[in-house]
């Protein structure tokens, strides 16, 4: 939330497109409601399960204008990207995802550790083959994220990112 306020901070609120078929869908809600509470930012919770319901969610949003919107990580819409994307851009709803293979297929910036938790995975993986038990290896927390924002498509947007959000990203694309 802190980046998207930095590169829109007219934003007055967020949306943000959750999978409701996933087990973990009201627990995250919660837990997004509670961190927009604490930064004093409005959310709002879009649900999409299908192809159809994306639709159905940009829909909604674009009739809700909101000032951004998050697409936090998720299998489901990992594969629907070309989707995702074209949706935020027709709706023009400055996007931040969770990788940058949205970003390259058009999308305006993306914030996380996906390569990062690949390794991680396999790290495990490996210590399980050894004959650890997967119940004592201790849980972790991604410490790298990657920043990359696509410029082309902050200025379709009308978005001039700022000097402080370019000195800090990993990567920029034009």
């Amino acid at each position: 939330m802190r980046l998207l306020r930095e590169l829109v901070p007219t934003a007055t609120s967020i949306g943000v497109l959750l999978n409701s078929s996933r087990p973990t869908f009201d627990a995250r809600s919660k837990d997004i409601q509670e961190a927009a509470r604490t930064v004093r930012q409005e959310v709002r919770i879009l649900q999409a399960s299908s192809e159809h319901e994306i639709g159905f969610a940009f829909a909604v949003a674009a009739a809700w204008r909101p000032g951004a919107l998050i697409v936090p990580p998720d299998a489901f819409f990992n594969s629907r990207r070309e989707q995702l994307v074209a949706l935020a851009q027709s709706h023009a709803i400055p996007t931040i995802y969770d990788n940058r293979a949205f970003v390259a297929a058009g999308g305006l910036m993306s914030y996380g550790s996906f390569a990062d938790g690949y390794r991680e995975t396999g790290i495990y993986a490996g210590r399980i083959l050894r004959g650890e038990k997967p119940a004592d290896l201790p849980m972790t927390q991604p410490t790298k994220f990657e920043l990359v924002i696509n410029r082309k498509t902050a200025k379709a947007l009308g978005i001039e990112v700022p000097q402080t959000l370019l000195a800090t990203a990993d990567e920029v694309m034009e």
